[in-house]
């Protein structure tokens, strides 16, 4: 029987590496690598490199992430690499600090790899919501993981935030300065949050015991045979597709909303503020929605959460004023945390426990390939048309049809294939 603690333990990953997804990746990141890191450079310019280094990061998951969570999954090393991925992020993140201005590459670079650091993190931290959660309790406590992230990333972005506003009362020369030593305020968050996790959250152990070298070719089999069953799995095989849609709009949005509001006219200062009212919206929004899940129907609460968040897109395309911006910003936050947490309580129950890490690789896997396509796909309409408005036409396509194929999926089929398999 799972203990409170470790719960609370489990959710509080999502509060430390909330602070490099709030912070960085969508707050402070893209509007420095504009105006500090890409100084004197057209906006189309570097919303493709913004994008490009969003794509590039997500490669190495799409690549690696099944065969990782195969490994961990024979080896019972789930925290390890979970520690592992974070303190890349924590370490990289702090790097930025250093990077002077106009050196964009090596801004991007070090980007790149800190998404690497969080996005791999979350393979193994998603899988342990399945040693984590009580039966029948999956949609609260994915959901207490997401609301506390929203919390914890936006408690430390307010305080960025007003490090910027007002330097000279933290001791710092300027706004630039200020920002720059957020990046080391999130790496000291991304890590000290971590330890819970890795003290007091127990794993289920392996099936049986190997050395290194055999855990690693026990994963590659374990890897083959899943994709031989996949036609067993067809209700997952359907979800994850339906997933790999709609998460690119989810994603692209998190990514791009600040360069997309630059790229309008919109003044940096509103749309940090526009951000935070999205995290402090999102953290009481994740807990209702994990409710409205366990009463409504998991697959009917996401499609809810997708059908405004389309409205919210076309929305968007004929925005005019910042105060519209910050009211969609209150809309999002309402169902930006329910679509993610209930997505992966969804998927838990459909997918075999005892190969949780190997899944859940699968599903990180399309989710950061989705981030691939997403915002390139964004800064590349942007590039070709001269219209930002008009690259937001790619993430209406992602709701709609992600939408629709999720319609059709199936969970108690679902729950009883995995079953079979177990």
């Amino acid at each position: 029987m799972k203990t409170n603690k470790e719960i609370l333990s489990w959710a509080f990953y999502d509060w430390a590496n909330s602070a490099f997804a709030t912070c960085i990746m969508a707050g402070f990141f893209p509007i420095f690598f504009k105006q500090y890191w890409c100084t004197g450079v057209e906006a189309s310019t570097s919303t493709f490199r913004l994008g490009l280094a969003n794509s590039v990061g997500s490669l190495f998951v799409i690549v690696l992430a099944p065969l990782l969570g195969a490994i961990a999954d024979q080896a019972g090393a789930k925290k390890k690499f979970l520690f592992f991925f974070a303190l890349l992020g924590v370490v990289s993140s702090a790097s930025l600090y250093f990077v002077g201005q106009g050196s964009w590459l090596a801004a991007a670079q070090l980007y790149v790899i800190a998404i690497i650091g969080f996005s791999g993190g979350n393979i193994f931290y998603d899988s342990l919501l399945v040693s984590v959660a009580p039966s029948g309790q999956t949609d609260r406590v994915s959901a207490l993981g997401f609301s506390l992230g929203y919390l914890g990333g936006g408690l430390l972005f307010a305080v960025n935030v007003l490090m910027t506003t007002k330097p000279a009362f933290f001791g710092l020369a300027g706004a630039a300065e200020a920002v720059r030593f957020s990046f080391l305020t999130v790496a000291l968050w991304w890590f000290f949050f971590s330890l819970p996790i890795m003290v007091w959250v127990r794993e289920l152990p392996p099936l049986h015991q190997r050395n290194g070298t055999t855990n690693i070719t026990a994963g590659f089999r374990q890897l083959k045979k899943t994709f031989t069953e996949i036609r067993k799995l067809r209700v997952v095989f359907f979800f994850l597709i339906g997933y790999w849609l709609y998460i690119d709009g989810v994603d692209t949005i998190i990514r791009m909303a600040v360069d997309y509001g630059m790229a309008l006219g919109f003044d940096s200062s509103g749309l940090i503020l526009a951000l935070l009212l999205t995290q402090f919206v999102g953290f009481p929004a994740a807990l209702v929605f994990g409710r409205l899940g366990e009463r409504l129907g998991t697959k009917k609460a996401i499609l809810l959460g997708l059908a405004i968040y389309l409205i919210v897109t076309l929305w968007a395309m004929r925005m005019q004023s910042i105060s519209e911006f910050y009211m969609m910003a209150v809309a999002i936050g309402l169902v930006q945390g329910g679509v993610q947490s209930l997505s992966r309580s969804f998927y838990s129950r459909i997918i075999p426990p005892d190969k949780a890490g190997e899944f859940f690789g699968f599903y990180n896997m399309l989710g950061k390939f989705a981030a691939v396509i997403g915002p390139l796909l964004m800064g590349w309409l942007s590039v070709i048309t001269g219209a930002p408005r008009l690259s937001l036409l790619a993430v209406v396509v992602l709701f709609i049809a992600g939408g629709a194929i999720l319609y059709f999926v199936d969970e108690e089929e679902g729950k009883r294939l995995a079953l079979e398999m177990v």
